[in-house]
């Protein structure tokens, strides 16, 4: 290079000598320096890129903030699209979050913590993100800071995750809870890894205290069942097994629970990693399920004490649903040989009554309806049973039949109790009968007198007629009258005869509205003749305020008969006074007849109503046993008792419950 002097004039020449080698040996390292550099930085973008990590720096004397690429997109930006500020970051932070970044900040510059923030941030589209920020300050010589450097993280998915982690967490907690369920992992060393809250709460333990050893596990069981779990959790590791099994738990405070423990061999190839599994507290279930059995059983011999069966069927196959032991027994099968079908069933059933049986049946399935019958079985060796079955159906929600269900209930014994019972009231009935005539036949004498009276006159009267026709000119006005007196007379004989008759006529009961005293007045002039025979005076003492009710009239007749002819036998030979009187008392018609004889034999006021029982020479002994059935068939009482002077009363009640007056019974008639 040339040196001037003031006037330009060159003075000489100075410069210095290279090595054109070396210069460019030196350019050829600084490229491959700038090329490494690159390579370098475009490695450090990618690693950004794949861990969603970006870069930032932030000059705080300019307030110039640099982003590296990964970082804008973090952002939701195209790499270096515009400039960043601290105030443009502000803008993309989230409101709420943007006061722990900032005090996060200023915490790093003045020499606390390193900076480490977490906040929401916006994208352009909207998008909310979540990024964790960590950095380091950069200081000069004095101490003041100059720069802030860091790394952004995108940590949006693993937030999430973390909130879907911890809620799924919460949900299989609760869902612990609520089921009484809790986990436990064991391994093959022997030891609990781990215990869940729920299950630190069934078996009453501390959680404070980790999960228990096995000694300790095993001395929560109860003592009978001690022995079962510890060979279990033998099997289990030798056989490389899981378990499900119900055994008893004692807890700290002495209450015993019910634990049903399920669990799986965890296994890796050909080694045992441990085991997994759940305890859940069923104590309600099994406290439910041993009341269940204990109202099976008591249903069970409720219906075994009742020989009443229960089943239910369904209609589309006519299949058992369900089929009670006692079914089983009443049909003579053995449940143990199977489940009864439909045709053994109906097989069973007696051929005269199937055709019905199954009317009634189908009946039934065409209207939905109940059913309500009786039919025979009969077994292989001839053996009949009775058997009444009720049914009732069962529909859909949509109302379609799908079964029925119901019960059965043997009805032999009771079949055979009404029919000795029919058999018994028929026998009273003819017994009945044979007192009426007996008792007839001792007022035979009488009551030929009573029938000669009216007889003799009508016939006294058909003379006088006679006489007064014969007459020149024939007296028509006396014979008028005669024959007038002739048809009084034989309607007074028709009257006591039909009574005879309908007393005497053996037929089955029958009510109908009756004046009771009508009746007596029937009866008093019936037992007139018998009475004049003997000195004995017949009066009343009749309520006129009795209302009607509805009584078999001949059966009331017969108990009137029986009492007052008691009385006239027990006053033949002294004479003396029968009174029979009727009164309302107490919403009850009452009756009594009271004689002044011998009064009733001592020690023997009840026994004289026994069947067979009688003081009378010819007496059968039934007259007055039949009397209290009859009052009693009515709802009524009769009983007797001793007179304050001489004789004997006999009282007797019947109910007023259905009763009509005499106008009322006459409205119904005209209706």
């Amino acid at each position: 290079m040339p040196l001037r002097d003031e006037h330009g004039d060159i003075v000489k020449w100075y410069g210095v000598t290279t090595d054109i080698e070396d210069r460019k040996r030196a350019e050829e390292a600084l490229g491959a320096l700038s090329r490494d550099l690159q390579e370098s930085k475009a490695k450090l973008e990618e690693a950004q890129c794949i861990t969603r990590v970006g870069y930032w720096e932030w000059d705080i004397l300019t307030g110039r903030v640099n982003w590296s690429d990964e970082t804008y997109r973090i952002y939701g930006l195209r790499p270096q699209e515009r400039p960043m500020n601290l105030a443009t970051m502000r803008e993309k932070i989230h409101p709420e979050d943007w006061g722990g970044v900032f005090r996060a900040l200023e915490e790093a510059l003045s020499g606390g913590a390193r900076y480490k923030s977490e906040c929401r941030v916006f994208r352009p589209t909207g998008e909310v993100r979540i990024i964790d920020s960590q950095g380091d300050v950069k200081r000069d010589t004095s101490g003041r800071p100059t720069l802030m450097f860091g790394t952004v993280q995108d940590i949006t998915d693993r937030k999430r995750a973390e909130e879907a982690l911890q809620q799924n967490q919460f949900y299989l907690a609760e869902g612990q809870r609520l089921a009484h369920m809790g986990s436990w992992a064991f391994n093959p060393s022997g030891f609990f890894e781990y215990w869940s809250q729920e299950l630190f709460k069934i078996y009453g333990l501390d959680p404070q205290k980790g999960a228990p050893t096995l000694e300790q596990y095993l001395t929560t069981v109860h003592p009978q069942d001690r022995d079962f779990m510890a060979n279990t959790i033998k099997r289990m590791h030798a056989e490389r097994s899981g378990c499900d099994v119900k055994k008893r738990i004692v807890r700290p405070d002495g209450e015993q629970r019910y634990i049903r423990c399920v669990g799986i061999p965890v296994v890796e190839g050909e080694a045992l990693k441990g085991f997994l599994g759940t305890a859940m507290d069923i104590t309600e279930q099994e406290r439910l399920t041993e009341e269940l059995e204990r109202q099976q059983a008591y249903l069970a011999e409720a219906q075994k004490l009742t020989h009443t069966a229960s089943w239910a069927w369904r209609v589309s196959d006519r299949s058992a649903v369900h089929l009670s032991g006692e079914l089983y027994r009443i049909y003579g099968f053995d449940p143990a040989e199977g489940e009864l079908t439909w045709e053994e069933y109906f097989e069973r059933i007696h051929p005269e009554d199937r055709l019905k049986w199954t009317g009634t049946v189908e009946r039934a399935i065409v209207e939905k309806a109940d059913y309500d019958q009786e039919f025979r079985i009969l077994f292989p060796n001839g053996k009949v049973k009775w058997i009444h079955s009720v049914g009732h159906p069962v529909l859909s929600d949509t109302g379609d039949l799908e079964q029925f269900v119901g019960s059965s209930t043997d009805i032999t014994e009771l079949k055979s109790a009404e029919q000795e019972r029919e058999r018994l009231r028929q026998l009273e009935a003819d017994l009945a009968h044979t007192n009426r005539v007996s008792t007839l036949g001792e007022m035979a004498a009488s009551l030929s007198h009573e029938i000669k009276q009216p007889i003799a006159a009508a016939i006294t009267s058909a003379n006088s007629c006679i006489e007064w026709l014969a007459h020149e000119p024939p007296n028509l006005d006396r014979a008028r009258a005669a024959a007038a007196r002739i048809d009084k007379y034989g309607n007074r004989a028709a009257e006591i005869i039909d009574r005879i008759r309908s007393f005497y006529r053996k037929s089955p009961p029958r009510r109908e509205w009756v004046d009771m005293n009508g009746i007596i007045q029937e009866m008093l002039t019936l037992l007139k003749g018998e009475a004049d025979r003997y000195p004995i005076a017949m009066r009343t003492d009749l309520s006129a305020e009795l209302p009607k009710i509805m009584v078999d009239r001949v059966q009331l007749q017969q108990v009137f008969m029986n009492l007052m002819l008691n009385a006239i036998e027990a006053m033949k030979d002294s004479g003396g006074e029968l009174t029979v009187k009727s009164e309302l008392q107490d919403g009850q018609l009452q009756f009594s007849v009271s004689d002044t004889g011998a009064g009733l034999p001592s020690q023997e006021a009840e026994q004289i109503f026994s069947a067979f029982f009688t003081t009378k020479p010819q007496g059968s002994g039934m007259g007055l046993a039949i009397s209290r059935s009859v009052v009693e068939s009515h709802g009524g009482r009769l009983w007797a008792t001793a007179n304050d002077g001489r004789g004997a009363t006999f009282h007797f009640t019947l109910p007023t419950d259905v009763t009509k007056t005499s106008s009322q019974v006459n409205l119904v008639t005209l209706e």
